[in-house]
């Protein structure tokens, strides 16, 4: 069980917990305003747990983030002991891959929501382009968030999540129609945590979105996102890349940190 006031404290809730959609919206668009996405752990590897009291006290009682199976896990339980009708399903991340690249593995978690027979999809741990509101799955009309539009579109299998990027619209991720059980998500947050093959196991990536701003980190370069405005990047030292995880993702830096933040910078250093 979620103790759920921690976690609307957590997220600065202060608002109705009946099952409606403006609940489903408010804390959707609170939650990865508040808990960032990051895999430091993965990096240090300290494994990652799905076990529910392990998310809990990691994102809520440590006020860590985490990536999307520690998101979407807690924000389902969130929505189930609110009394949402709520599915696990998985999708495979296709952001700005060539046509002709091989397929890669389902290693990404959403959820979907029913309200009064309508089905919406619910995402809060996708990283640099998360969900800052669920989506009406059953229509391929745009849909304003706060930050881009998206659409979603149909296909013999489930949906493509599609996100328009400077008038073009491009693939987000694509998702299966089948209902997961959690020994899938197992399976894939094995590989995503513990695969030499994993682009987690190689690259600090952490990300926030607030009602105002899209903050993104590929190792030591930050973007930061005004809404309607340019982005701005920046390369960073170690000390800059310690302070930015403080400021723009509201983490505090742990002395065992130290060292992978320098080995972040050589990284990001060599990949110029």
């Amino acid at each position: 069980m979620i103790h759920l006031q921690d976690y609307f404290a957590r997220i600065n809730y202060q608002g109705p917990t009946t099952p409606e959609l403006s609940t489903l919206k408010a804390i959707h668009g609170l939650h990865p305003a508040h808990i960032p996405f990051e895999n430091i752990d993965v990096l240090l590897d300290r494994g990652i747990s799905l076990e529910l009291d392990n998310i809990q006290q990691k994102l809520i009682g440590n006020q860590r983030g985490g990536y999307c199976f520690e998101h979407n896990a807690l924000f389902m339980e969130v929505l189930k002991q609110l009394g949402f009708e709520v599915e696990s399903l998985m999708a495979r991340n296709v952001w700005r891959q060539p046509d002709n690249t091989p397929l890669g593995p389902r290693t990404h978690q959403v959820l979907r929501v029913r309200i009064e027979g309508e089905w919406w999809l619910a995402d809060v741990g996708f990283g640099g382009l998360v969900l800052t509101d669920p989506l009406r799955m059953e229509t391929s009309d745009e849909q304003q968030g706060q930050h881009e539009a998206f659409r979603i579109l149909t296909h013999d299998h489930g949906w493509m999540l599609q996100v328009n990027v400077q008038d073009q619209w491009e693939n987000l991720y694509d998702i299966t129609s089948q209902p997961q059980e959690p020994i899938e998500m197992e399976v894939a947050n094995w590989f995503t945590s513990a695969s030499p093959n994993s682009k987690f196991r190689h690259n600090l990536m952490m990300a926030r979105a607030t009602p105002d701003t899209r903050y993104a980190l590929l190792n030591n370069r930050l973007t930061v996102r005004p809404r309607n405005g340019a982005p701005e990047q920046r390369e960073l030292n170690p000390e800059q890349l310690a302070d930015a995880l403080q400021e723009c993702f509201g983490l505090k830096v742990e002395n065992e940190w130290t060292p992978l933040l320098e080995r972040i910078v050589e990284i990001g250093n060599r990949g110029k």
